[in-house]
């Protein structure tokens, strides 16, 4: 069986663990625990560790989804989890502006640590605060847009805009292993 992994990173309240939950063909592995600090305020529960659900797309190839913590303070399973990584997204808030700066900081610490497909994923996109994408592209340093990973609106709860992103991941993947096999 061949096994792609693939990790779901993002700040707190992103939508990480909801997004596995809703495509995951078995019951979500995950690592919450009740949230004691300011994290308590957004929500009563936090990943800890990871999350992690799977995902048959072929006879003989599956997807498995990791869901990172977070929190700053736990970014030693981001390095964990993105070293055998395939690929990457990262969900972004769109309507916490705050969190921006923090979505940037992981973009980079991904960067440093693997070169890999990665998309972008808003969610929150309906709330009327939401940013535009191309505002979170340049909030995220992404300037040029013929580099830029690609972005989409992800509704992290509904399983059509869950798949479709992954399909939109694995097009990225295999354009980009293409490019690299020539």
């Amino acid at each position: 069986m061949e096994i792609l992994r693939i990790v779901v990173t993002g700040g707190v309240g992103a939508g990480k663990t909801s997004f596995i939950g809703t495509i995951s063909e078995i019951e979500t592995v995950d690592t919450d625990r009740k949230a004691t600090d300011e994290i308590a305020l957004l929500k009563e529960k936090t990943t800890v560790a990871l999350d992690f659900g799977r995902l048959t797309i072929a006879p003989n190839q599956s997807l498995h989804l990791y869901g990172t913590p977070g929190q700053m303070r736990f970014d030693f399973m981001w390095d964990i989890l993105i070293k055998k990584a395939h690929a990457y997204i990262l969900l972004i808030d769109a309507h916490r502006p705050e969190q921006l700066r923090y979505g940037r900081k992981i973009l980079q610490f991904m960067k440093h640590r693997v070169k890999i497909p990665h998309l972008i994923g808003l969610t929150h996109t309906d709330c009327p605060d939401a940013w535009q994408m191309e505002d979170v592209a340049l909030a995220l340093g992404l300037l040029e847009k013929s580099t830029r990973p690609p972005m989409m609106a992800v509704n992290a709860t509904e399983s059509a805009s869950v798949k479709e992103s992954l399909i939109m991941l694995l097009e990225e993947f295999t354009r980009y292993y293409q490019y690299f096999t020539k």
